[in-house]
């Protein structure tokens, strides 16, 4: 079991699915964490605050996204949300899933490894949380800035006087700070997370 800290809390996962719900509760115990598991949208809202949430999108009676709006309502940014989805697996859906407050989306089938290290980043990021701009270096904000407005690795190396080569080594940094993967989510990270007006 893990050192826990005080008040660090529970993973609550809300998944309607019961093998796969046992599953990942499964894996998650493996991993050291608690765990409560709630079967429809309804019973996670009436869960206590959790130390992250690992959430179904198609929950019965209040959908996942609902569910990851009413924690960010109640517990800020700070809280790690992980969407996971068998039928909504398009990019658009991730990136949907990733906009509307979720740090994380994970398609089913998932590898129970995959799963668990996700969760993990996500537990670590909120336990050893940097400053308001994530340890970005103002070149790096000034970028990510530009990525949220629309403008191509081309468009930011003249606009910043700079090579594109220089952008693509601020970009692959970005990336690593904010945890993600593409630079739609690294924009997604920057709004949720106000990092860009």
């Amino acid at each position: 079991m893990r050192d826990r800290a005080p008040g660090e809390g529970s993973i609550l996962l809300a998944e309607d699915d019961e093998p796969l719900a046992a599953l990942v509760e499964e894996v998650l115990l493996a991993g050291g964490y608690e765990v409560v598991v709630v079967h429809d949208g309804l019973e996670a809202l009436q869960a206590d605050e959790p130390a992250a949430a690992v959430l179904d999108v198609n929950l019965p009676g209040v959908s996942g996204y609902q569910v990851c709006d009413a924690l960010r309502r109640a517990y800020g940014r700070a809280l790690p949300i992980l969407f996971i989805s068998g039928e909504r697996t398009e990019p658009f859906d991730r990136v949907a899933g990733l906009l509307l407050g979720a740090d994380d989306y994970l398609v089913k089938p998932f590898e129970p490894g995959e799963l668990l290290a996700r969760v993990s980043a996500l537990v670590e990021r909120r336990a050893s949380p940097v400053d308001g701009k994530r340890g970005l270096t103002d070149r790096e904000h000034e970028v990510l800035g530009l990525l949220a407005e629309g403008l191509r690795q081309d468009e930011i190396a003249d606009r910043l006087v700079i090579s594109k080569k220089t952008v693509g080594t601020h970009i692959e940094h970005i990336l690593g700070k904010l945890g993600v993967r593409s630079r739609a989510e690294a924009v997604a990270a920057a709004y949720r997370e106000s990092l860009v007006p």
